[in-house]
């Protein structure tokens, strides 16, 4: 009885404190601008299979796509293991699940093992690829120590959890077959049975192993639960709602400002009312308050990978611009003002903000828009939007804007053309000598 005590109120605690943190996400996404996301729902639902439940833009990086693979199968399957673990712990049970399911069972727990060591040789050799082989993607000015420990860090818990669980099956086969009490025959061990003849066979040093794993794993699991709302890994759970909330226009469109195209009418059409702009409201973003929600969420739901910064062509030509950073710095502005509203209340205010003090201006202006990095996130983000909305601040509020488009837009005011010659004079390459 103790120990469904303890483990009730581990659970509730651990719980407890996921949806604290929770809640903050949440309460730092709604901070940014409304935005109609809800349309063409149909679409989206298949947006979402096929992209984030499916893993189709992983491909393109077939190694990479095959690794996480066994990572996401791993996470998604072998955690239907946790709630008979939740059950048993609650109810001083052992294995609830293998009488009702029978033979189903050993399947399940045989697959369970598989995927359990695919995951196990997928880490290690995601370790290898971060801190042997150091692929290029993963380093970067934006990857200072704690994103590469993160990432590090994750893949050390998966180790050990895995490990933990295949030692456990282990201890518990070998007290199957003593006929420990309690320990009742199930299933086959394809992958823990290699690891019997390490294990002592005194039984009382059996179930303190087979105990102390099964704690560990459980521990292990809620640790990681409470892990995941600071670090990158929260993709796990974010990559489903950016992808079905992610962008359905073509990439290269870009949207229309209506305070802007309600000027644009009222001049047009003198029997036009504008709709009245709220009050405060500004052209473009500055801090993250003033871009969407869909923004934000982007920013906790990035996965760190770099597969956008590794195609960007600003980038692979030595300009400062990472479409990585912008998300990462983005993120990081959020959680600032996110711990400003605990400590100093929602009219927090600092002399910070994400445009200047995390993003500079150089970067904003070395993106081409050429939307390489939004097609090669694997999790339809758009960084893109953020650096247009960080543009459109910088030009319509404040006036300035880098040298070659403050040119273009003499051009425009005064050619009718981005081009420095007069209308006259554009077809004067064609004219025949």
């Amino acid at each position: 009885m103790l120990a469904q005590l303890i483990f009730l109120a581990l659970s509730a605690f651990a719980i407890y404190l996921f949806g604290k943190n929770a809640g903050k996400i949440g309460r730092n996404i709604h901070l940014g601008l409304p935005e109609n996301r809800s349309d063409r729902k149909s679409e989206r639902l298949k947006t979402m299979l096929w992209v984030a439940f499916g893993q189709s833009k992983m491909q393109t990086r077939p190694v990479a796509a095959i690794l996480h693979l066994f990572l996401y199968l791993g996470f998604v399957i072998i955690n239907i293991e946790v709630l008979e673990i939740v059950i048993d712990g609650l109810f001083g049970t052992h294995r609830i699940f293998a009488q009702p399911l029978g033979q189903v069972y050993g399947v399940l727990i045989g697959a369970f093992e598989v995927l359990a060591f695919l995951v196990l040789v997928a880490c290690v050799i995601f370790l290898i690829r971060r801190n042997v082989l150091k692929l290029r993607r993963f380093s970067g000015v934006e990857m200072t120590e704690w994103p590469k420990s993160d990432a590090n860090y994750i893949l050390i818990i998966e180790i050990l959890l895995m490990s933990a669980f295949l030692t456990m099956n282990a201890a518990d086969s070998k007290l199957q077959q003593l006929g420990v009490t309690h320990y009742i025959p199930v299933g086959t061990f394809p992958v823990s049975s290699w690891l019997m003849g390490l294990l002592p066979n005194s039984t009382t040093a059996l179930v303190l192993i087979e105990r102390g794993c099964w704690w560990f794993h459980i521990v292990g699991i809620f640790a990681f639960l409470n892990y995941l709302p600071y670090s990158k890994h929260l993709h796990i759970l974010l990559a489903f709602p950016a992808t079905y909330f992610s962008k359905l226009s073509p990439k290269g469109q870009f949207n229309n400002m209506d305070s802007v195209s309600n000027e644009v009418k009222a001049m047009l059409d003198t029997s036009y009312t504008p709709t009245p702009v709220a009050a405060g409201s500004t052209f473009g973003a500055k801090d993250v308050q003033g871009l969407s929600w869909k923004n934000l969420l982007d920013a906790y739901s990035c996965t760190e990978c770099g597969r956008c910064t590794s195609v960007c062509p600003a980038n692979l030509t030595g300009k400062l611009l990472s479409p990585r950073k912008i998300m990462m710095d983005t993120r990081d502005r959020l959680t600032e003002v996110g711990k400003g509203i605990d400590a100093h209340g929602v009219d927090f205010k600092d002399d910070k903000s994400l445009l200047d003090t995390y993003v500079s201006r150089e970067e904003i202006w070395a993106c081409t828009t050429c939307n390489a990095c939004t097609d090669a996130c694997p999790i339809n983000l758009d960084p893109l939007n953020i650096i247009v909305e960080l543009r459109r601040f910088a030009v319509m509020e404040e006036a300035q804007a880098a040298a070659s488009v403050n040119s273009m837009f003499g051009n425009l005011e005064n050619n009718g053309a981005p081009w420095k010659y007069a209308p006259s004079d554009r077809f004067n390459w064609a004219t025949k000598e």
